[in-house]
């Protein structure tokens, strides 16, 4: 967005959820310390994601495309929030955010999966941004069969949750990989 001067193609609605899944998942920033490493990870995570929604609707909010990033986000923050309260680990403040964030992280990609289905093309750059944040969730896939096998951990909420954000990305993945990477722009079919 800064090198660019322009946030065109950015769902604003995205990066807000992202930030509010950030925000809520690392709250515990103020109760346990687990590393200095941890601790500025989560911290450069937050500041990445308030300074994206800045550029967005601040900096480079004459080059946001707010007619089309129109979904409405009360869609998935109240199934989010009832689902959080529903099936949580613990009836705790803490692990009810906690699990409010990982329910909100999978779904907070469809503003922008639905932006795009609007205008019906990405940008290269934007399609780029979207194939590595799927292929971040993915990974986590091949984290959680390697920690069930090494630790015998298994998170029945991480997992389901990761599960269905990846489905979300499947579509896009077979377009990313049949028209991006052959140097095409994406580009969706519009109906007549």
């Amino acid at each position: 967005i800064q090198k660019s001067k322009s946030c065109a193609g950015i769902s604003g609605k995205s990066q807000i959820l992202f930030a509010l899944v950030f925000t809520t998942r690392y709250l515990d920033l103020f109760t346990t310390f687990i590393s200095v490493y941890n601790t500025v990870m989560k911290v450069i995570f937050l500041i990445c994601a308030y300074i994206t929604v800045y550029m967005i609707y601040g900096k480079f909010r004459k080059t946001f495309d707010s007619e089309n990033d129109s979904f409405r986000l009360e869609f998935l923050l109240v199934p989010v929030t009832g689902l959080s309260f529903l099936e949580n680990h613990s009836f705790t403040p803490l692990e009810i955010l906690w699990t409010f964030s990982i329910y909100l992280e999978s779904v907070a990609i469809l503003p922008q999966l639905f932006m795009i289905s609007k205008t019906g093309e990405a940008e290269t750059i934007t399609t780029h941004y979207l194939f590595f944040l799927g292929l971040y969730r993915a990974l986590y896939i091949a984290n959680w069969v390697w920690r069930y096998y090494t630790e015998n951990f298994y998170d029945q909420i991480a997992v389901v949750s990761g599960v269905v954000q990846t489905i979300f990305y499947c579509d896009f993945f077979y377009l990313y990989v049949t028209k991006v990477l052959k140097g095409k722009k994406l580009s969706l079919p519009m109906p007549v």
